[in-house]
């Protein structure tokens, strides 16, 4: 494997600063240089999906395959290491193909009413079982999801029990992964989408977003960097590629520091099963793209010219001490102020979603009642204890309750803001 990692798989390297352009929009020029497949150079309409090329006809064969042999070794039959797997039944696997490779979807529920779709994006180094389990297991979700269908989105190869994508195979972009999703929406027939995606799927869902505003009615993005890496962390990310094996080379990425230096019961379970239940090739191609992504070109009205921002209402969530920290408050600076929400949740980690499940699905719930969904939800004792709290920062709006902006800095904002900090 170690000579693998040097010979088999394909990154492309950030661009200078000097070099990077406008948003690219669907664009890579360095998948174009590295004979990847080409994104269109504008979105693709959604009723006239591109025509495939003989390369691409020739990859979506084999990945026909590779999907077929994936679910005959996987039907019916799930790892042990795998805590808290959803419930038999309840979940339907979809291979969802699309004009830059197939897709494994999990859907529960069907369309309601003109309700958006809960649709979900994991993290690079896991998938939607390892990502979401604990959240959408935790009871008071379950008063959610029974108002709505719900989407887990695997990234390509990243599910349990995913065969070995094939040699020289080019692993889709981050914009070409975004541009999977309009297919998924359709597939299904949603009329729109809430998407909750976390590091890497957080960042798809940005980019989903800029790309087809009138598909996302809003979003939750945990632990999101909108920039691309610099050459030194590009270079010190491939050196430890080297010296590490991968799973040890992905945790920094999930996990504190904190929680790395106590290896705590949750590190060293997910240390051993992103080594045990994801193919240890794919991810690798997976996170050599993600390392290689741009920036995601927005930033908040009136700073620049032309500025491009997420029109629809944001929650960005990230713990203490994680090390996406930096990367969230970044973010949380290029959005509207009057639809986003910075939620810092103390006592969590690096994955949130994971440590507190609870406190998590609270905010989520709040969150879905300020676009208007939900008005009759019960409160649990989180809300009672914070009623007061969360009725003090609603009327600072008026009729949308949830359209103030809390984060750490007032500066540029002509209304005051907040830090919501949620801790035991």
């Amino acid at each position: 494997m170690a000579g693998m990692k040097e010979q088999q798989f394909t990154e492309e390297k950030p661009l200078l600063p000097e070099q990077r352009g406008g948003d690219s929009d669907m664009q890579d020029k360095g998948e174009e240089a590295s004979g990847g497949l080409a994104c269109p150079a504008s979105p693709v309409p959604l009723n006239q999906p591109p025509t495939p090329s003989r390369s691409t006809h020739r990859w979506h064969v084999i990945a026909r395959h590779w999907l077929r042999q994936t679910r005959r070794r996987t039907s019916g039959v799930l790892p042990e290491s795998c805590e808290q797997l959803m419930p038999a039944g309840d979940w339907k696997e979809h291979d969802v193909e699309t004009p830059y490779g197939m897709l494994h979807v999990v859907i529960r529920g069907a369309p309601k009413g003109n309700k958006p779709a809960i649709l979900t994006y994991h993290d690079v180094g896991l998938n939607h079982k390892l990502c979401f389990n604990s959240f959408f297991n935790n009871e008071d979700m379950q008063e959610i999801t029974k108002h709505f269908v719900v989407c887990h989105v695997d990234a390509p190869g990243q599910q349990i029990g995913a065969s070995q994508m094939p040699q020289g195979y080019q692993y889709p972009t981050m914009d070409q992964l975004a541009g999977m999703l309009p297919t998924v929406v359709q597939h299904f027939g949603f009329k729109s989408i809430v998407g909750i995606g976390v590091g890497a799927g957080a960042y798809i869902l940005a980019k989903f977003a800029l790309i087809f505003p009138d598909m996302v009615e809003g979003l939750v993005l945990l632990n999101i960097d909108p920039n691309g890496k610099g050459w030194i962390d590009w270079a010190a990310t491939k050196l430890s590629g080297l010296t590490s094996a991968l799973p040890d080379t992905v945790l920094p990425h999930l996990f504190s520091q904190e929680e790395l230096m106590n290896n705590t019961e949750l590190v060293q379970s997910y240390r051993q099963q992103i080594n045990n239940t994801v193919n240890q090739f794919n991810l690798q191609l997976f996170w050599n793209m993600y390392n290689s992504r741009r920036d995601l070109e927005m930033n908040r009205s009136g700073t620049v010219i032309n500025a491009k921002t997420l029109k629809c209402p944001v929650m960005l969530v990230v713990g203490d001490n994680a090390p996406a920290e930096e990367g969230v408050v970044e973010c949380n600076s290029k959005l509207d102020p009057t639809n986003t929400t910075f939620l810092k949740m103390a006592d969590s980690g690096g994955l949130p979603q994971l440590t507190q499940p609870g406190k998590l699905t609270e905010a989520f719930k709040y969150f879905l009642q300020g676009m208007g969904y939900m008005p009759s939800a019960s409160m649990t004792r989180l809300a009672r204890s914070r009623t007061a709290s969360l009725n003090s920062a609603s009327s600072i709006d008026g009729s949308r309750s949830r359209a103030c902006t809390h984060s750490d800095s007032s500066e540029g904002v002509g209304t005051v803001t907040h830090t919501m900090e949620v801790s035991c």
